[in-house]
């Protein structure tokens, strides 16, 4: 009999959403990460929960109303890391012509079962506060509605929901070797940090290891010619914030590709990103000279301000697994997932996980859980549709409301600290502040408002193991902390353990 039913490679949203489903049906599940959540393509996200406006150039219908629709389950699954987000199109007369975004902006209102989320209208950019920022001569914008989402925070989420309802989560540890035994799978783990090896049995093996997915193939399972996935580098860019109101813009350039500028993290301005196919280790994966550039000219040519390289505060580059279709243009390839199963019958399973995007990652795992329901047997019904993950269990009345409860219930700590904890941890918050009169309580402040409390937090719910995990990746006060706090981090995780 086999350890596991389902032993799941990555840690990404892909593999962390199927996790999740996967034990919530009853099969008994482990992942397997080699390094931290999220740690590859879904901390590296334009961070939005969106249908692809663009993608209705190239006629992924099917693609664009899964994602539509997905927008407001996920919404209400996390309203704490989601939240509904309103964009600016500027019509440049040289570009795509008025008729045809308004067509396109039409479908994407109706096509998707769009309920809470307001329609599209057109704005005179003369008057409209949004026409400030812009260089002279727009006269014509066009808002319409999708979401923001801390991307990093989403995979953790559901990491912990799987984990909370039986689901084994390991990072920092590699899968070395898949061997079929008979009617299972034996996985060789590798614990990355002690260097402990062990093996693991399965009856089915799901490969979401995003852009590693050919070389587990390769070097674990056997597949020498393992070549599915192309290779595509986004990269973005941070600089201080361009403008003052909360919407976000979306640009058209002159190549047919857009560019996004949205506001970030409070004071500053994200804009991306890039579409050029990488070869290489996509742990090595940096933003180059000409993607900065680019992305600076691109958002130039639309703000009153130019932006520069010297106006660059932060950085970040991710590689997108897509499924190899042949597309001649790294910006053609589909963003639709492709799920793939190996094996016979009588053998065990490998289902393999290409592509996709961090909108459709539930109904992705939806779309594999039938897939292994084929191949090992069926146990429980789809149940993640209108289950809020870890946090996301507000009150009727709302985020706002119940932030501002907290504030006036613990009148002795910092009602921005509060702020931001609940839109980082939704409910959680006051698990986190749990026994804390004033702020001192909460232990050391290792600077930007993270304190000791809120680490061990992290170390102990959410798998974090050091300073980059709780930084950049469950949250992003990197931007705001002095580069020497890291090591003081770093330092007190390890007393902790």
């Amino acid at each position: 009999m086999a350890d596991v039913d389902i032993l799941v490679i990555g840690g990404g949203i892909n593999g962390c959403g199927i996790a999740r489903d996967a034990v919530g049906r009853g099969y008994a599940v482990l992942l397997a990460e080699m390094g931290d959540l999220a740690s590859g393509t879904s901390s590296a996200s334009t961070k939005l929960i969106h249908g692809g406006l663009r993608y209705l150039e190239h006629y992924e219908f099917r693609l664009v109303r899964e994602a539509l629709t997905e927008r407001e389950i996920l919404w209400a699954m996390a309203p704490h890391i989601i939240w509904p987000l309103r964009f600016v199109l500027p019509h440049h007369a040289g570009l795509r012509p008025a008729w045809l975004l308004r067509l396109g902006l039409f479908l994407y209102d109706h096509i998707g079962g769009r309920r809470r989320l307001p329609s599209t209208q057109v704005l005179d950019l003369r008057s409209d506060t949004t026409g400030r920022a812009l260089k002279a001569g727009y006269r014509k914008g066009f808002e319409y509605s999708d979401c923001w989402v801390q991307d990093a925070r989403l995979v953790a989420l559901n990491a912990m929901d799987a984990s909370a309802r039986g689901a084994r989560i390991l990072t920092r540890t590699r899968v070395t070797m898949i061997v079929s035994t008979g009617d299972h799978w034996a996985v060789t783990l590798e614990d990355t940090q002690t260097g402990v090896v062990r093996t693991v049995t399965a009856r089915l093996v799901v490969n979401a290891a995003g852009p590693w997915i050919d070389e587990v193939l390769r070097s674990a399972a056997g597949t020498p010619r393992a070549h599915h996935v192309r290779l595509v580098q986004g990269s973005h860019i941070v600089v201080p914030k361009l403008y003052d109101h909360d919407r976000a813009y979306i640009f058209q350039n002159a190549d047919g590709r857009i560019v996004f500028a949205i506001p970030y993290e409070g004071d500053f301005t994200l804009i991306g990103t890039t579409d050029r196919d990488y070869s290489g280790d996509p742990a090595d994966v940096r933003i180059t000279d000409e993607e900065t550039a680019y992305l600076a000219a691109a958002a130039s040519e639309y703000f009153e301000k130019p932006i520069t390289a010297a106006d660059v505060v932060w950085t970040y580059s991710g590689i997108r697994p897509l499924y190899n279709d042949g597309a001649s243009k790294a910006q053609e390839a589909t963003r639709d997932y492709v799920l793939k199963m190996a094996g016979e019958k009588g053998e065990p399973r490998l289902l393999n996980v290409f592509g996709g995007k961090i909108t459709t990652y539930r109904r992705l795992a939806e779309s594999a859980l039938k897939l292994i329901e084929e191949a090992i047997g069926a146990r429980g019904t789809p149940w993640t549709k209108g289950a809020t993950l870890p946090g996301g269990d507000m009150p009727a009345d709302g985020l706002d409301a119940y932030r501002a409860r907290i504030v006036t219930a613990r009148p002795g700590l910092d009602p921005a600290l509060i702020g931001r904890l609940v839109r980082t941890y939704g409910t959680r918050t006051e698990t986190i502040l749990a026994g804390a009169a004033v702020t001192a309580d909460l232990g050391r402040n290792f600077g930007a408002g993270l304190t000791e409390t809120e680490v061990r937090y992290l170390v102990r719910e959410e798998w974090a193991r050091s300073a980059d995990d709780i930084l950049w990746r469950r949250t992003k006060l990197g931007l705001r902390m002095p580069k020497e706090a890291a090591a003081e981090i770093d330092a007190f995780i390890a007393s902790l353990r």
